[in-house]
């Protein structure tokens, strides 16, 4: 069930009904209320995938539990193999199996051998990478001792579900989201209000931006070969706003269902393509992925307090192993390893530690000329590597920034039109957009104005953009539910 459907625009007010009518009623009435109809909304998809979650459930609850009562370190190691082989067994099957047959197969080929392993017709259960590495947070956690285990299977398996964000995120840790499904929510005008500006302003992103842009970037990246230049360039930077307005829209979307229920879901995007450094960057995009690789993989393996080879390592490990949770492609590993070669340098130099603030690169309409030339910059790398990251395979997208750079296309400045129109309405789209979340960065522009008359504004314009960029056909999945 998608959030941009009208699906869920029937399923969401039957849920808000229930979910409040029996709030006077025990706690445990208003979580089997949320459990209830986030399998319903998971199962919208495909019923046999809500068994692999009830699965993971079970298994997580039963081991967090064992755990709690017993201190022997064998066992409790063992306790701990049995989740994480499950979870990542689980995940590693639907999601990777076919990808290392096929790599098999082209290893022994390329070597004038056979190898006879066959692939299988699988289908990836949606959001599958999201829910799993959410109750392993909780396993782990209370395998250190940093969580109290719940013997409260409701409002654990609650917990793992909850489908405002059970398929593309944020990430939830069982030490933020937990302890709210074990406390009576009550409703709150203010925060509801809030939740639904967020909801309006995710699918302004989703449906006005990045929908908007889609046909755009399918057509410059199926027809690249004939492509000038500055048409590549243009399809990079629109694919860049189109997977950040898909993929921080849900989670806007997300965070904004939470309110109205009562709960605070983390930010997971903070205005990343004003990042001054790609360490910056990083601690702006998929917050809730990249600290749970930082706390569960990166500081395990001993962070940067080992020398500074193994330090090194460990950053490229944690870039490739993000790379590949994205994806059973090559071209996801390479998409991190780009990212973990741009990070090194900085890294080495110490200046992965800077911006460590808000993120707030400016106080001022007039920019710094440093800090603007840094922000063009990053952008740019960052637009690089999301072409590997779009791209079917590393070899089209080695050819497509070859062609970028040897204008082998055409005149570096020409547009070639898409079904004879120019890009100018999605140009003009992206300088307005970037110009609202640059008035946000630096707080001169409040989509959230105290000021009633300013409010009702906001909200009226975000309404029919939404409104005027629906698609006539049906409605657009979110990148993020094919990872």
């Amino acid at each position: 069930m998608l959030f941009n459907s009208i699906d869920f625009v029937l399923f969401l007010p039957v849920f808000f009904a229930a979910y409040w009518l029996v709030q006077p009623l025990k706690l445990k009435w208003q979580n089997l209320i949320v459990l209830t109809f986030s399998y319903l909304f998971y199962s919208w998809w495909d019923i046999r995938f809500t068994s692999l979650i009830i699965l993971s459930t079970i298994i997580d609850y039963a081991v967090g539990l064992q755990l709690q009562r017993t201190n022997t370190p064998s066992t409790r190691k063992l306790l701990l193999g049995i989740s994480m082989a499950a979870n990542l067994g689980m995940l590693g099957f639907f999601k990777y199996y076919n990808f290392f047959v096929d790599s098999f197969a082209d290893a022994f080929s390329y070597f004038g051998m056979e190898f006879s392993g066959s692939t299988l017709d699988i289908v990836l259960p949606v959001g599958i990478s999201f829910y799993t590495f959410q109750t392993m947070s909780y396993t782990i956690d209370v395998y250190r001792r940093q969580l109290e285990p719940t013997r409260d299977f409701i409002a654990f398996a609650a917990f793992v579900s909850f489908f405002p964000q059970l398929v593309a995120g944020p990430i939830e840790r069982a030490s933020n989201l937990l302890p709210q499904m074990l406390k009576r929510r009550y409703f709150d005008y203010a925060k509801s209000t809030e939740g639904i500006r967020l909801i309006l302003w995710g699918l302004f992103k989703k449906i006005a931006i990045s929908d908007a842009l889609a046909p755009s970037v399918n057509h410059i990246f199926e027809n690249y070969g004939s492509m000038s230049a500055g048409t590549l360039v243009l399809g990079a930077v629109f694919f860049a706003f189109q997977i950040y307005g898909d993929f921080s829209g849900y989670s806007d979307i997300a965070r904004g269902l939470a309110k109205l229920l009562g709960f605070e879901l983390m930010l997971n995007f903070n205005l990343p393509y004003f990042s001054r450094n790609i360490a910056e960057f990083w601690r702006r995009w998929h917050i809730s992925l990249s600290t749970w690789f930082r706390d569960y993989l990166y500081i395990p393996l001993g962070g940067s307090r080992v020398d500074k080879n193994k330090a090194i390592r460990n950053v490229f490990i944690v870039f490739l192993v993000s790379g590949f949770w994205h994806g059973a492609n090559w071209t996801f590993l390479a998409w991190g390893g780009i990212h973990a070669m741009l990070f090194i340098p900085s890294f080495i130099i110490g200046t992965n530690r800077k911006h460590l603030s808000e993120h707030k690169p400016v106080t001022a309409w007039m920019m710094a000329p440093a800090d603007f030339g840094k922000v063009l910059l990053t952008f740019a790398w960052v637009c690089i590597a999301w072409i590997f990251f779009r791209a079917p395979s590393i070899g089209i997208a080695g050819d497509y920034i070859y062609q970028i750079f040897t204008f082998s296309g055409g005149d570096v400045l020409s547009l070639n039109p898409y079904d004879n129109q120019p890009f100018g309405f999605e140009v003009v789209l992206l300088i307005l957009f970037v110009f609202i979340e640059y008035g946000m960065s630096i707080q001169k522009i409040n989509l959230y104005s105290s000021r009633v008359w300013a409010r009702t504004c906001v909200d009226v314009a975000l309404i029919l953009a939404i409104i005027l960029s629906i698609p006539i056909d049906s409605a657009q999945s979110f990148i993020y539910f094919q990872f």
